[in-house]
């Protein structure tokens, strides 16, 4: 079995990449499958569940699973709850995958993290924040136009919270280069072109993994 995860910059394209990937390879692809799975199983609307997975990560949050939520109002309380147990399904989630013993690229969710003992190939993606502001615009809905200012703030909420959900459940940098066997930098590139040689890399990897 081999598991390809991917981390990656909000507007950088790494889901394109990652799925773009699996096609390519013929793996099995999971995104917000993953989540909606997770919200399926807490009887919540995958959409709320979305939004608040995004915006977990507070640095005042008591959100590890080992912590208590004292010092919360209730509302915060039971906000933090609901976000507790969708992370613990969606580690769930993320382990039942990989017990199916398939080929998979798996985006996001610090499944390089979580699947650690699967000897998963780790690729983060990134781009300068022009680049991913310009992909941002052309990927957005007529209704969603949003200016340059709000798009890069958009963008660096999203890396932010990414960043500290992280190292609430995991005690790891996101982004850290040492935690990723290969970084790509989208920037002035087609993802469409970049695919080819991603592959063989991680084909190169996966032959001399024992």
């Amino acid at each position: 079995m081999r598991i390809i995860t991917i981390s990656r910059e909000f507007g950088s394209g790494g889901r394109e990449l990652g799925k773009r990937l699996a096609d390519l390879l013929k793996f099995d692809y999971y995104d917000k499958e993953i989540i909606e799975a997770a919200a399926a199983s807490k009887g919540l609307d995958k959409s709320y569940a979305e939004a608040i997975m995004e915006n977990s990560a507070n640095k005042n949050m008591l959100l590890h699973f080992r912590q208590s939520f004292v010092g919360s109002t209730m509302g915060q309380m039971t906000l933090q709850k609901t976000q507790t147990n969708l992370l613990l399904e969606q580690k769930k989630v993320i382990e039942e995958i990989a017990k199916l013993g398939r080929d998979c690229v798996i985006i996001g969710r610090n499944a390089d993290v979580l699947l650690k003992a699967y000897q998963p190939f780790n690729l983060f993606v990134c781009a300068d924040m022009q680049a991913k502001i310009r992909r941002c615009m052309e990927r957005a809905q007529e209704e969603e136009r949003l200016t340059n200012r709000e798009i890069e703030r958009k963008i660096r909420s999203v890396d932010k919270s990414r960043q500290q959900t992280r190292e609430i459940i995991t005690g790891s940098r996101w982004g850290e280069r040492s935690g990723y066997h290969l970084t790509v930098n989208t920037t002035d590139w087609d993802i469409k072109a970049l695919v080819p040689a991603v592959a063989d890399f991680a084909n190169r990897w996966f032959s001399q993994i024992k």
